[in-house]
């Protein structure tokens, strides 16, 4: 019955594999090289153990040959009988005799010439022994394969000596068909020996490719090294940072961003997190099994956006994968755009405000109150005036001294008394004006958010001076102030007093801050309460 059209044949599939080895998985393709080198090992041992074999075999027959050679050419009377006239009927039985007690082939005593006095066949006594008798003539002994009456043989041939005079000769033999036999009799023992180490070496193959497949999933060479190619691209191609922590703590796999991020050294896969000089609520977060969404961290040199997820494979929990993404430059957009947002809308206020008081400065005149009208008109506007004087002779840096004109008006549309010291002096070029900015705007927002509520005198007060090669800047209020226990947590990311109005804004300004402040070799203070003084110190001509 032939097979539906476009269906597979019977055993196709295994043909397919049978002949693209590359196609097996690592466990198969590693099983058939052990079988392979399995199969050559135990061929050579078994080659070399019957070449030993027969070398043992050849090495025991001549041995047994010299010493029944040597035993009967010591004979006494086969001494006497190879100088008697006729040896032969005396020389002929024994030599028998002996051939059959050792198992030996042929005995064969002669004469010093090479004249054979017995022989196992009769009909060659008489006869010139066939082979090489020269050595053992002068006294020596001869050890050679010959093929003499009886096919070829491994033979031996000794001096018979009386008085220090070489009588006779004594020649011993067994034919190399015999050792071939008790070399045949060894064989079922090899080949046994061979199988068994066969099936051992099967087994522990087994074993080794049960092993390595499990570790591999049953993959294929080309798919692990597709898997790892395309994965190891993707990993340092992708813009975020990407982390993977085991479940005991240890970073197992990070990417180019993520190391750059966090400033990660050389040898950090491998370590504890805890051991990366990351801060604790970061470690805590790369620790938690708990997923973390969109969650905002200070390091000493960026904010970063951190998302966790479990890491699972097949229901078995891997650890917890890490997303970071940096924020630093959008964090200290965000920051301007608040205070971009807050002189907006105090400059609105200020439109309507300047409105209201036109029309009355207008009715006034009307009305012919000419002199009640322009000082009406000019007292606003003096105070103001006073405040701006004052921002512009101090202040150098034309980035602050916008920001706290913005923030001394949005200060009076909240209804708060917006100071700024009578001697304050802030050169240019203490540092990058966004700096500047981050460090200024978020202390004064701070102290505006923190008096806002107070039932009390409510004021914001800042100063600034220049001391011992250190610009200062001084921010205090009149609020509730730090409790003491919670001064080194301020500065610490998520921390904050007030509930916070849009997700990941609340908790952040003050890390803001000790983060601008540390990056530029600075000090920072807290004093209070009562109120709360925030002191900055940087370094004149730029920090570290």
């Amino acid at each position: 019955m032939n097979p539906a059209p476009g269906s597979a044949a019977p055993g196709s599939g295994l043909r397919r594999a049978l002949s693209a080895p590359s196609r097996w998985s690592v466990a198969g393709q590693t099983f058939a090289l052990q079988v392979l080198v399995a199969v050559l090992v135990v061929g050579a041992g078994l080659l070399g153990a019957y070449a030993q074999a027969q070398r043992s075999g050849t090495a025991e027959a001549t041995a047994r040959a010299t010493a029944v050679a040597e035993s009967v050419a010591a004979t006494p009377d086969v001494v006497d009988a190879v100088q008697t006239p006729d040896p032969s009927p005396v020389l002929q039985p024994y030599a028998e005799r002996v051939r059959v007690e050792t198992g030996t082939d042929f005995v064969v005593v002669m004469s010093s010439t090479g004249t054979r006095y017995s022989h196992p066949d009769p009909a060659q006594v008489g006869r010139q022994f066939i082979g090489h008798i020269e050595e053992a003539a002068a006294g020596g002994t001869v050890v050679e394969d010959y093929t003499g009456t009886l096919g070829p043989s491994r033979r031996v041939v000794v001096p018979v000596v009386d008085g220090g005079t070489v009588v006779g000769l004594v020649a011993v033999g067994i034919r190399r068909a015999a050792v071939a036999e008790r070399l045949q009799d060894q064989l079922p023992v090899l080949l046994l020996a061979g199988v068994a180490a066969a099936l051992l070496s099967g087994l522990g193959m087994a074993l080794v490719a049960r092993r390595i497949r499990r570790q591999t999933h049953g993959l294929g060479e080309e798919q692990l090294r597709e898997m790892y190619e395309y994965y190891d691209a993707v990993l340092h191609a992708v813009t975020e940072g990407l982390l993977l922590v085991d479940l005991d703590g240890r970073l197992r796999l990070t990417n180019d961003e993520a190391a750059r991020l966090l400033d990660l050294p050389d040898d950090a896969q491998g370590r504890p997190v805890g051991e990366l000089g990351l801060a604790p609520p970061l470690v805590t977060a790369l620790t938690d099994p708990e997923p973390r969404e969109d969650e905002l961290h200070v390091t000493d040199a960026r904010v970063l956006v951190l998302n966790t997820a479990p890491a699972q494979w097949q229901g078995r929990s891997l650890g917890i994968v890490a997303t970071l993404r940096d924020r630093t430059d959008l964090e200290d957009l965000t920051g301007e755009l608040d205070s971009a947002r807050g002189l907006t809308e105090a400059l609105r206020s200020q439109a309507h405000e300047s409105a209201n008081r036109l029309h009355t400065v207008v009715s006034l005149i009307e009305l012919g109150h000419t002199d009640r009208a322009l000082a009406f008109a000019t007292e606003e506007l003096a105070a103001s005036q006073v405040l701006t004087d004052k921002v512009v002779a101090s202040v150098e840096e034309p980035a602050l001294a916008a920001l706290l004109l913005g923030k001394a008006a949005q200060a009076t549309e909240r209804g708060i008394d917006f100071e700024v010291g009578d001697s304050a002096q802030w050169p240019e070029g203490v540092a990058p004006p966004r700096e500047v900015v981050t460090i200024a705007g978020n202390l004064i927002d701070n102290a505006l958010d923190a008096v806002a509520e107070t039932p009390g005198p409510r004021r914001v007060r800042v100063d600034a001076r220049v001391e011992d090669g250190y610009a200062v800047l001084v921010v205090e209020d009149t609020g509730p102030g730090l409790d003491p226990g919670a001064v080194d947590r301020a500065f610490e990311r998520g921390y904050s007093t007030k509930q916070a109005s849009g997700p990941g804004r609340r908790g952040i300004g003050l890390a803001l801050v000790a983060q601008s402040v540390q990056r530029l070799g600075g000090e920072l203070a807290v004093q209070g309460p009562p109120g709360a003084r925030f002191t900055v110190r940087l370094p004149l001509g730029g920090g570290a």
